[in-house]
């Protein structure tokens, strides 16, 4: 018996259709990459860059970038809406050292691929000239690594697609782009850098459901908000576990508790160090201010200090 389904385009959407209209089908269509997405918005138009990077691992203090696509798309500064995508840049690079087995698993790229092969540093920065803001899926691992690579990247604004979309809060449990993209009704073949900034750029333009705003939208009123990273220094050892399940991080090389804050918790939790592990007596404690050119960075951002 032959399985296989055939038809024009225009049959296998009318048969998805089809399935759609029953509460009992799901259809993922295959995403399509395109440059221009019929969105003609008046007035300003500003440029933001997708980025992605594939690594010799996952530590970016250690690893390497293969492979980095910066993917620029011009957007309505009165609106937000996504018009078109206007360059794009994708480039391997020989990372000198033998790619693991277990990352070339994940990407497919292999010590083959990238012999002799190097990011092509006025390309991209040429491309970043203009650009208002970069978004990563994971800024906090792209952003480090292509900032020891590039360090265009250490003057620019920066956005993460995965922490500063409130995803829970818009019905989305998961925050891995391969799972948003079914969410919002598409399936690709990621793990190649061009076709996850494509991924995610569809993700991000699209309105969300029974709303007129999009991810993009929310992600720009995010921006320029500031946000805080407490260190409670001097912490009294025995209080490491009240610390740790108050959702601070212990930082190995400064060897002190933090916690990263919105604006508005930043007074409470001081008084909740005072109070809990302080026990009331006066402390200091430092306040690192973290705004969209130092968040997400190795580097530290404006430092002041609090008397508690």
């Amino acid at each position: 018996m032959n399985n296989s389904v055939s038809g024009s385009p225009e049959e296998l959407e009318q048969a998805a259709q089809v399935l759609e209209s029953s509460a009992d089908y799901r259809v993922l269509r295959r995403l399509v990459p395109r440059d221009d997405f019929g969105v003609r918005p008046s007035g300003t138009l500003l440029k933001g860059a997708i980025v992605d990077t594939e690594t010799t691992g996952t530590d970016p203090a250690t690893d390497r970038i293969i492979e980095l696509c910066v993917l620029v798309f011009e957007y309505s500064a009165e609106t937000g809406e996504v018009a078109w995508v206007s360059d794009v840049y994708d480039g391997l690079e020989d990372p000198r050292i033998a790619i693991p087995p277990q990352s070339t698993a994940i990407h497919g790229i292999t010590d083959e691929m990238v012999s002799g092969e190097a990011i092509d540093d006025e390309a991209v920065e040429g491309l970043l000239d203009g650009v208002n803001w970069v978004v990563a899926h994971n800024a906090a691992f792209d952003r480090p690594l292509l900032e020891r690579r590039l360090p265009i990247f250490a003057q620019l604004n920066w956005l993460c697609s995965m922490k500063e979309v409130p995803w829970s809060d818009l019905g989305f449990p998961g925050t891995k782009l391969e799972y948003l993209a079914t969410e919002r009704g598409f399936f690709y073949e990621g793990h190649r850098s061009e076709i996850d900034c494509r991924a995610l750029l569809e993700v991000l333009r699209v309105p969300l459901p029974g709303k007129d705003h999009s991810p993009w939208q929310l992600l720009l009123a995010a921006g320029p908000r500031r946000s805080y990273k407490l260190w409670a220094l001097g912490a009294p050892f025995e209080t490491k576990d009240q610390l740790k399940a108050r959702g601070y991080r212990w930082d190995g090389e400064r060897r002190t508790w933090y916690k990263l804050l919105d604006h508005d918790e930043a007074a409470a939790e001081a008084q909740w160090l005072r109070e809990t592990i302080y026990a009331g007596r006066s402390h200091k404690v430092e306040v690192e201010v973290l705004e969209a050119a130092t968040r997400y960075s190795a580097r530290r951002g404006r430092i002041a200090y609090r008397d508690l």
